[in-house]
């Protein structure tokens, strides 16, 4: 069991989606390097290379919207010891607020 921080607690379920497509991934470029898959005389080892490649691939997405959920607990956990926050710290709040926060439209006058 992964033991988090209560602030790093946020965006499971991205959290989820990205070890799910890792372990996916991996295991899928592992069978197609190593194990001989044929069938009916056709290779499928290489489909399993490139599928795995592109779950692994997707993970990272996983990756950033879990990373990116969690800049404002990541925050206030450096402030609790006492570390000021960085521009680029600043920049990714911003940038994390607006991703977040569903934007408001004003009606044209």
């Amino acid at each position: 069991l992964v033991c988090f921080y209560d602030g790093l607690s946020h965006c499971k379920l991205a959290l989820v989606f990205a070890v799910v497509m890792d372990v996916l991934g991996v295991t899928f470029l592992l069978l197609g390097v190593f194990a001989s898959l044929e069938i009916k005389g056709k290779d499928f080892g290489d489909l399993l290379v490139y599928s795995g490649a592109l779950l692994v691939l997707f993970s990272m997405a996983g990756w950033v919207l879990w990373y990116s959920g969690n800049i404002e607990g990541l925050h206030l956990q450096k402030n609790l010891d006492g570390n000021m926050g960085s521009a680029v710290d600043r920049l990714a709040r911003t940038l994390s607020r607006r991703i977040r926060l569903p934007r408001t439209r004003s009606s044209p006058s």
